[in-house]
């Protein structure tokens, strides 16, 4: 049992996350940018607290961090799940949204993950961090270039970290989803040609559920996984071994 934060833990893969780490015992810090969606999450579990925070921001992820240690004592894991796509043509992408992109997926997971590792390199405690990639953090999709720019970045950012922190005791890996059944992807999922090409390229044949990923992220957060750092895990039903 320890203490975790999860980010984009209001609904998808973030909800799922904190679901799956209360059940093992741990004490859970909901945070997401809509309040109301992490308390939602929160409610639902034995020993969580919701918070609002935007990853974009320095002292938001700090605030966050405060109220883990405020309310548990400590911090032991970070999930950063929270994320956006948005799509389009790269010629007629905009600057504010390309940007926006970026500011979430990727500095938003290199703000969160700090925040929580400053907190632990300072009490010198080990920790794990867990970042969302994609299988867009090794293959690109056409329309989807602030989004595959910034997953990719997810993954050199994560292993540099894992390099950065290891001395720290602190592992850093990345989990790389293939399609999941989230509300991000649900209208996408819900027309039956998208759907169709995007089961074209999965193996498996059908769509992850969010519980599937986060069972690997409570992995890669357990003692499981303790000789793991820098790792990669595509969590996307055979997409890339056919890629």
């Amino acid at each position: 049992m320890g203490v975790a934060i999860v980010t984009g833990a209001g609904s998808g893969i973030g909800a799922a996350t904190a679901r799956a780490l209360a059940a093992r015992g741990d004490s859970v810090v909901c945070a997401d940018v809509v309040e109301d969606s992490a308390h939602s999450t929160a409610s639902a579990l034995k020993n969580a607290v919701a918070v609002g925070v935007d990853v974009r921001d320095e002292k938001s992820c700090g605030e966050m961090v405060r109220v883990a240690v405020e309310k548990f004592g400590s911090v032991d894991c970070i999930a950063t799940c929270a994320g956006i796509e948005k799509h389009g043509s790269a010629h007629e992408f905009s600057e504010e949204d390309f940007d926006r992109i970026l500011d979430v997926n990727l500095k938003g997971t290199w703000l969160s993950a700090r925040a929580a590792a400053r907190w632990m390199i300072a009490n010198e405690r080990p920790g794990t961090v867990v970042m969302i990639g994609s299988i867009n953090s090794i293959v690109a999709n056409p329309g989807a270039s602030a989004y595959c720019a910034s997953k990719g970045g997810v993954l050199m950012l994560g292993k540099t970290l894992a390099l950065d922190w290891a001395p720290h005791r602190i592992r850093v890996n990345i989990v790389g989803p293939g399609v999941v059944n989230t509300p991000m992807s649900a209208k996408s999922l819900a027309d039956p040609q998208k759907r169709a090409k995007m089961m074209e390229k999965t193996p498996l044949g059908r769509p992850a559920s969010p519980d599937e990923i986060a069972s690997v992220i409570a992995f890669l957060t357990s003692d499981g996984s303790s000789f793991m750092t820098g790792a990669y895990v595509n969590v996307d039903g055979g997409t890339l071994a056919a890629w």
